[in-house]
């Protein structure tokens, strides 16, 4: 039988395993998995896809030039984490890195080799992106949701797997419970996670939006906060009639000669309330909605 020509892949250099097509290490079965695993090397930026889990949906600009400044006078000080994928190499975690790589004009960036398939990249990206100091509360509660729903975790899986108490996990996810505006005003530094603790006990995303607009006007702290929404709530469940200044029984009498017909209205102390307009027939009522469109 014929010798074979091809060498045998035991002793080759680290980078050579890694940029072989022919012999590519896709698996912990593999020959020469066990020299890749877990191996650090300098990979070509060029030839490093980013992820398409990544979390991370919004990046900083200026926090990305700072970075960049950074990576240009000391270097990339923690590894990127990339996954094998054929020849080519894909992105678990250090996005930002790898962006702020590129504008420092780096040509390789140190890398941490792992061999994962779709669900564990996913589950990995996720995890380290938690574990970031400057994420902020909803891409936290978003990160913590997707562990749930996509990886299948249940919360206590998830207090182990991230170091974290449910309690914890809780509170975070149900930030995802606000009105997307009020969200967006956490994301941006407006008010804090605190405020928006406050704010989920509204009664709908309308109250949330006003209380939220009202944070911003006034500065209310998350002590204040909490009264507002309490006092708003402990108004809501006594009746309103109770509390009727000129104005609203004015309005009332206006009403009622205007439609010709019983109109009551009851508003609370932060002037939120309900106007009910009698009728009875369909003629009345038709009658009552030509003069409200009309204006007349």
């Amino acid at each position: 039988m014929a010798k074979s020509n091809r060498k045998p892949a035991l002793g080759r250099g680290l980078s050579a395993l890694l940029n072989d097509s022919e012999n590519a290490i896709n698996s912990v079965n593999d020959e020469n998995a066990a020299q890749v695993i877990g191996s650090m090397i300098d990979l070509e930026l060029d030839k490093i896809t980013t992820n398409p889990f990544q979390p991370r949906t919004y990046f900083n600009e200026e926090a990305l030039e700072e970075l960049s400044q950074s990576i240009r006078e000391l270097g990339v000080v923690q590894p990127i984490t990339v996954r094998k994928k054929g020849a080519a190499y894909e992105l678990i975690s250090g996005e930002r890195r790898l962006r702020a790589s590129i504008m420092a004009g780096l040509k390789t960036i140190p890398s941490y080799v792992r061999l994962a398939d779709d669900r564990e990249s996913l589950e990995m990206a996720l995890v380290e992106n938690i574990q970031r100091q400057d994420l902020d509360p909803i891409e936290i509660g978003l990160s913590y949701r997707r562990l749930i729903e996509e990886i299948e975790l249940t919360q206590d899986q998830l207090s182990t797997r991230v170091g974290k108490k449910r309690s914890t996990i809780t509170n975070y996810m149900r930030l995802l419970k606000l009105d997307p505006i009020v969200q967006t005003g956490i994301r941006d530094g407006f008010i804090s996670m605190g405020h928006g603790r406050a704010l989920i006990n509204c009664a709908s995303p309308e109250l949330q939006i006003k209380f939220y607009k009202a944070i911003v006007k006034k500065g209310l702290s998350v002590r204040a906060t909490e009264d507002l929404v309490r006092n708003e709530k402990n108004s809501t469940s006594s009746t309103t009639s109770n509390y009727q200044p000129a104005y609203i029984k004015q309005a009332a009498e206006d009403l009622e000669r205007f439609f010709e017909t019983p109109v009551s209205v009851s508003a609370n102390s932060l002037g939120m309330g309900q106007l009910k307009i009698g009728f009875d027939s369909q003629e009345k009522l038709q009658h009552i909605l030509n003069q409200i469109k009309s204006g007349k």
